[in-house]
């Protein structure tokens, strides 16, 4: 079903305006190549072929030898060990608060976790914010101005601070036939 998915995926892609994996990597291009990312539903690995930072590529299944196999929730980091966090179109587990309670775990105070999501899955981009606050992430910045995917920059400022979080909550994926 994974392999399945992964083939649609790479159907709807081609069809996109925008890949936003394009935008994650210039963004990791500009900064310093000695920054450690960890890629969460990393795919293909794409992230990591087209940087030269050290990139963590995590997924459910290996689409490229550089996968670690794991849960994004249990992550074979050490605490505090990264300093750019990437999801790209990965938040889709049920598990959504653990997944980025791993996130906040594994990054460095001042780390960034970066987000780019299909917009339509936001019921409230606001809601998510405040959701994410809760979680120890500052929104530094947030780019909705593509009815595609929202673009969403955040800083940890803390470990998580409630539970269960109020709020964090996604739509299922739907593609739009265009």
């Amino acid at each position: 079903a994974f392999e399945i998915y992964h083939r649609g995926f790479a159907r709807q892609l081609a069809r996109w305006p925008q890949n936003p994996t394009d935008r994650i990597v210039r963004y990791l291009r500009k900064r310093p190549a000695s920054l450690v990312v960890a890629d969460f539903g990393c795919g293909d690995c794409r992230v990591a072929r087209s940087v030269p930072n050290q990139v963590h590529c995590f997924d459910l299944l290996p689409l490229c030898p550089r996968v670690t196999v794991c849960d994004m929730a249990q992550v074979p980091l050490e605490a505090e060990s990264v300093d750019v966090g990437v999801f790209c179109l990965a938040l889709m587990g049920t598990n959504l608060q653990e997944i980025l309670e791993e996130a906040n775990r594994v990054l460095k105070p001042g780390g960034t976790l970066l987000v780019a999501e299909v917009a339509s899955r936001f019921e409230s981009v606001r809601t998510f914010l405040s959701a994410m606050a809760q979680l120890g992430f500052r929104s530094v910045s947030k780019d909705l101005s593509s009815s595609f995917f929202y673009f969403l920059e955040f800083t940890k400022t803390g470990v998580p601070r409630r539970r269960p979080v109020s709020g964090l909550r996604l739509l299922p994926c739907l593609y739009k036939r265009r």
